[in-house]
């Protein structure tokens, strides 16, 4: 509590074009904060979410085996298909609409390839510090599109036991995901950290203006202001509510 009591009201709008890039041939990716050889010690994570990492994957390529350790992984999905495969016997396909954690612990292999060889695949991972090390790697996956389909915005991941979210080792943090139709309003959720990435569409956050595609806001101790989506394209969003960084 004492960490969140020195934090002041703040909205940080991030801009697409000022995202890190890396592009490799049969990968485009944008990176919220530093990653891989992108470094900047300012823009290191906001409150536990460490990467947020907007790929496109090339047909028949894509992330061979690899490890990670103590780090709770979310993989979300916007078109096509992605692989994956993990060396604790886990395998499958994950689709827009279905949501998918794996948790590192005490360390885990896998791969995340492209199901196709003739169409990209487009995604989101995200990364958030786990509130417990070296726990034994876990995988979960559920397919939450009639949520979705109903409007507003709807956990995906949680670490506080919602119904119909995967869950993810860290009490202090909330993945939210909205398919927001033209004109749809929503409240942002009231945390000391919130990360809104735009992934689609475009929208209004109230104190912060317009936001596009690709577009990021970072809300420290902000309330709860309202998100409105673009009148014509509508918007989908993914937004993280998390407490502070760990020391």
């Amino acid at each position: 509590m004492a960490a969140q009591q020195l934090l002041l009201p703040k909205i940080e709008v991030r801009r697409a074009k000022d995202r890190f890039h890396t592009e490799a041939g049969w990968l485009d990716s944008h990176h919220s904060f530093s990653f891989s050889y992108h470094y900047d010690p300012e823009n290191t994570h906001h409150g536990l979410l460490l990467v947020s990492n907007d790929d496109v994957v090339r047909g028949g390529t894509g992330f061979s085996t690899h490890p990670h350790r103590d780090m709770e992984i979310v993989t979300w999905v916007l078109d096509g298909e992605l692989h994956h495969k993990d060396s604790e016997g886990n395998s499958g396909i994950i689709y827009p609409g279905l949501a998918q954690r794996m948790s590192a612990g005490t360390g885990i292999w896998h791969s995340e390839m492209n199901a196709s060889w003739d169409r990209d695949v487009h995604f989101i991972q995200m990364w958030v510090l786990p509130d417990t090390e070296s726990i034994r790697p876990g995988y979960e996956q559920l397919d939450i599109s009639s949520q979705l389909s109903r409007g507003g915005l709807v956990p995906v991941a949680s670490g506080r036991g919602h119904d119909a979210a995967i869950s993810i080792r860290q009490k202090e943090a909330v993945l939210w995901s909205g398919q927001l139709k033209p004109g749809e309003t929503v409240e942002i959720p009231d945390a000391p950290f919130v990360h809104l990435y735009v992934a689609r569409g475009a929208g209004e956050l109230q104190g912060a203006g317009r936001l596009e595609t690709g577009d990021a806001a970072r809300l420290t101790v902000a309330g709860s202001p309202a998100f409105t989506a673009d009148a014509e394209s509508g918007a989908e969003v993914l937004i993280w509510e998390t407490g502070p960084a760990l020391n």
